[in-house]
């Protein structure tokens, strides 16, 4: 029996039916060249849940080989194509014209509004989830935890006690636990991990910050921050359609809607004070102002378990 996979694009989706699972890797690139007509060195193909860059190292290694299963949804990300220097510079104004030519405007005609995920310690894992998968799934940030765990694990130099602010071995001890909460770190290793760059929207000073930037990845994801919660968010088309969540870089309209939406909810104060907000430990009843106490008490008691009030 043939898979069914679904290949999803900046410029829709398509349904690939009865695939072999015999067939190359190669052939499967050839397939998605033919109908997104972009060139096969300028792709980046995305598999799996979590999302996972696809080895295309060996092109003539089956697909169910290579980890791709039945009902498996692609990500197939537009990356530039490498050249040769002297190529590339005097080809830059010319690239960059087509980049622009080639986001149509009315294809991101929309508004840009943002999905609640449950305020459960994990919305950071669980926003990311949405963005790359269209559902909200509480349980993905188990996965992105181990992620987050093994990437820090296995460079102790670079995520060094002074970086995590307490030991590696003990930094991922603490993030596979369900009531720690992700930030900074957490993003910028997971956007590395996806392959994309994840912009957060950070309502308490309106601005942006993109973790991945320097990268030059294809696509990013937005997510909106009020200072201790964080969600996704999507566009709401107006010409209808399923909402979209994953953004072409060179898409300006949708990050210049972003900054907007940073400055109306800073504005209309839809953000949380850290320093003065009012939270009770869930272990001990605790009550504590602002983030400075609640980390005190977490590292003298070893309690992590704290809920608003």
């Amino acid at each position: 029996m043939g898979f069914s996979l679904k290949v999803k694009t900046k410029t829709g989706q398509h349904i690939l039916r009865d695939v072999s699972p015999s067939l190359t890797l190669s052939q499967l690139k050839s397939q998605i060249v033919e109908f997104t007509k972009l060139p096969p060195d300028c792709m980046h193909i995305l598999v799996g849940f979590p999302p996972r860059k696809l080895n295309m190292a060996g092109l003539e290694e089956s697909i169910e080989a290579s980890g791709i299963s039945n009902g498996d949804t692609l990500i197939v990300e537009e990356v530039a194509a490498p050249e040769v220097p002297a190529v590339a510079e005097r080809r830059e104004d010319a690239l960059l014209a087509a980049q622009s030519a080639a986001v149509a405007e009315d294809e991101f005609a929309g508004v840009l509004l943002k999905q609640v995920v449950p305020a459960d310690n994990s919305c950071l894992f669980t926003s990311i989830g949405y963005a790359l998968q269209g559902k909200v799934n509480t349980d993905g940030g188990i996965l992105m935890r181990q992620i987050i765990a093994e990437h820090v694990a296995a460079d102790p130099e670079s995520f060094s006690e002074a970086f995590l602010g307490r030991p590696n071995r003990e930094y991922c001890a603490w993030i596979l636990r369900d009531d720690s909460w992700g930030g900074a770190i957490e993003v910028s290793i997971l956007s590395s991990f996806y392959g994309l760059e994840i912009d957060v929207v950070d309502i308490t000073n309106a601005i942006i910050n993109r973790f991945g930037e320097d990268k030059n990845y294809g696509q990013r994801i937005f997510l909106l921050f009020d200072g201790i919660h964080y969600d996704p968010l999507y566009l709401e088309s107006l010409t209808g359609g399923s909402p979209r969540t994953i953004f072409p870089i060179e898409a300006e309209s949708i990050y210049l809607q972003a900054e907007q939406l940073a400055k109306e909810a800073q504005a209309s104060k839809q953000f949380t004070d850290v320093n003065r907000f009012t939270l009770r430990c869930l272990v001990c009843d605790c009550h504590l102002t602002g983030q400075v106490e609640a980390q005190a008490h977490a590292k003298s008691t070893g309690h992590a378990n704290f809920g608003e009030v």
